[in-house]
């Protein structure tokens, strides 16, 4: 059922689709949200280039952005393999697995939008056999993990380009609330991106009975964003 392009043999993938939809640009109101980054400011938790490297790296390593890789995975293998029993389990499962409310509304709006936008722009039918399989809210990764598999992209550079942008989302947010400059942000995106090397192969072997997380202050961050008193971000 996927849309995948015929290329020659050892050809290079065509990744145009995956740095659309995952680029600043794309309108999932992605910059709306910081993660809880925001009260991390707050509270000189991050505060200059290394705290800031070291709360990326905690997330992407430990937390939300590695979880979302693994649901990332586990949908995109569902949609190639037609399979609507493990489709369905992930999509509830990405529904439920946030710590705090506003966590939960980052991905579910953000995962509305992104299928809104991709529907609209880029059909495949695989990606509607996919919506018609549930009628409830789509997370954010398990909704790029069905549009990538829909389309006949590569599971690696689709978590790969995931993951970047969530550590770019974070890191913009922190060039402005710390504030940081350009060059100590592009000094955190280059950290990120060897992460993102390291982590990203390892979210498509990780099953989903071994999903969890250990960032427990990012965590802690979201929830403490419901009541804070000034705010930019919605998480």
């Amino acid at each position: 059922m996927s849309e995948a392009a015929a290329a020659p043999p050892g050809a290079s993938p065509d990744l145009l689709a995956l740095f659309v939809w995952l680029s600043p640009a794309y309108p999932v109101g992605a910059f709306a949200y910081s993660h809880g980054l925001e009260w991390a400011v707050e509270t000189q938790a991050i505060s200059d280039l290394a705290s800031l490297n070291g709360w990326v790296d905690d997330l992407l390593r430990h937390g939300g952005p590695f979880a979302d890789a693994v649901l990332l995975a586990h949908a995109f293998e569902a949609v190639l393999a037609e399979d609507d029993s493990r489709l369905r389990d992930v999509l509830e499962l990405a529904a439920a697995f946030a710590p705090s409310r506003e966590r939960q509304m980052e991905t579910l709006n953000q995962g509305d939008a992104f299928l809104a936008a991709t529907r609209a722009a880029w059909p495949a039918p695989a990606l509607e056999w996919a919506m018609g399989l549930w009628d409830g809210r789509v997370a954010y990764p398990v909704a790029v993990g069905i549009a990538a598999a829909a389309h006949g992209l590569p599971l690696p550079a689709t978590l790969s380009a995931y993951l970047s942008a969530v550590a770019a989302n974070l890191i913009s947010a922190a060039v402005r609330l710390v504030p940081l400059g350009q060059t100590d942000g592009n000094r955190a995106l280059a950290a990120a991106t060897r992460t993102v090397r390291e982590i990203a192969p390892l979210a498509t072997v990780t099953p989903l009975d071994q999903l969890g997380g250990a960032a427990l202050k990012s965590d802690i961050a979201s929830m403490r964003h419901e009541t804070q008193y000034t705010r930019l971000f919605r998480s």
